[in-house]
Order: structure tokens, then sequence, then C-alpha cells
């Protein structure tokens, strides 16, 4: 049902949202006009769903705080999961040259299958020297930090000068060294999704239609369960080795 007022969208329309009044973990789910987007044709409603955050948090970091720009390159933390997938994708399309970390095979698969140009195993001893070799002791102009109490300290000996790290998840305190900032002229920032201005959501929104319309941005849907299911899903989604997005359907 829509609203007599409502002017953006009209019944029948295919659309995803961003935020919702009431929740979305629900069978039925009211939206404030502005907070409902159109969905491509070729995206299916389960690659809907799992649009905005992961998506929405890509590119808030990518352009708005990294301010990246082609030719530079980019190393994404967790680059098998929803916002890393997403970044993948959307450096890719950016002319960034990308590495990306994983847990498991599969998630190194799926990084190198998104865009990632190389791919390490985050699990393995020693991989954040085989990321700066990679690129030549220059180290990386950004990256994008997933879990920054246990990443952070080594992250700021992998930046190139003038590198910036982009602080997108984190669960607790950490100890870093402020000389490693000083040395490369180097910056580490954070944000969250939530406190975006009324600009940054529109451009947003205005960029991931045009991606997901021209098939540069495509929501890696791992698996759907059932509404009933939502605390398993929860669950896995924490658990090693999840890949892509988990999906609620009824």
């Amino acid at each position: 049902m829509i609203g007599d007022e409502v002017k953006k969208v009209k019944p029948g329309d295919r659309v995803y949202t961003a935020k919702t009044v009431t929740g979305a973990y629900a069978e039925y789910a009211l939206a404030l006009e502005e907070q409902v987007h159109c969905l491509p044709e070729k995206i299916s409603f389960g690659q809907g769903a799992g649009v905005w955050v992961p998506y929405g948090t890509a590119y808030h970091a990518l352009y708005h705080s990294a301010e990246a720009h082609a030719s530079e390159s980019v190393l994404v933390h967790g680059a098998s999961g929803g916002v890393g997938s997403a970044a993948v994708q959307m450096a890719r399309a950016m002319g960034l040259t990308i590495f990306g970390t994983a847990g498991t095979q599969k998630g190194l698969n799926l990084a190198k299958r998104e865009g990632a140009h190389q791919v390490f195993d985050h699990s393995k001893p020693g991989y954040q020297e085989e990321i700066l070799k990679a690129t030549g002791g220059h180290g990386v102009d950004i990256i994008l930090e997933m879990l920054a109490n246990v990443n952070l300290a080594t992250d700021l000996k992998l930046l190139a000068t003038k590198g910036r790290v982009i602080i997108i998840g984190n669960r607790g305190e950490i100890t870093i060294n402020p000389r490693d900032l000083m040395l490369r002229r180097a910056s580490a920032r954070g944000f969250t999704i939530w406190a975006l201005t009324p600009a940054e959501e529109a451009e947003i929104h205005a960029g991931l239609f045009a991606g997901l319309e021209n098939g540069t941005l495509r929501p890696v849907v791992e698996k759907e369960l059932p509404l009933a299911e939502a605390p398993r899903a929860h669950k896995e989604i924490l658990e090693p080795g999840a890949a892509g997005k988990i999906v609620l359907v009824l």
C-alpha cells in the first residue's frame, strides 16, 4: 500500500528500503517515502534486501571518507563479507588496484571473483608482509578495516605516504603507535552510516542505482533463511567463512 501523497513510487514498482519506521523483520513494514528506492530489474528482491547497509557503507567509505580515486590501491579486509564484497566491486569499477583478505579458500575465491586483483589469507601468519611485498614496498593508499581492534596497529605499517585507514568495524580497544601515522603523513578515519547527512545519502542512492543498473554492483547472497530463523542467521554471519549476505525471507 502507498500513501496518497507519495509521488516517488507507485504500486507495482520494484523497490528496496533503506531503514523503515517499524522495522524490517516482519511480514509487513511501514517506510517513509524517502526510505524507499527503486530496484533495477536485473537485481532480485533477495539481492535488494542486501543493498543498503553493505553498499551504502562501502560507498560512504570509498567516496566520502577515503576520497578514493582511480590509480590508487586499496586493501579490503574481510573482502568476502557483505561490506567487503561490495567494496571490492565498487573499487574495481572506480579503477583502483584491489588487495583483498579472507580466512578461507572459499572466501578468497569469492573476493577474486568479485574483482580483487590479489587476495591474501588473513589466517596465515605473515600475510601482512605478503601484502607489503605485493605493493613493491610502497604500501597501500587506502585500507578498509572491518575489525580495527585486531588489525589497526598493523594497518598503520602497511600504509603508503598520505595513506588512510577507514575504520568500518570495531569490537574493542587496541594500542597503536601514532608515529606510524606521523612518518607516513597518514590518517585513520572512522564513521557510522547512521550519521549520514541527507545530501550524502541522496548521493549514495543515486550511485548505487547506477551501479546496480549497469551491473558493476551485484549483491552477493550466500544463503536465504526463513524469517523465523533470524537468530540462526545472526549466528552464522559471525562465524568464520561466512560470505556475502544472509537474507531472511517469508
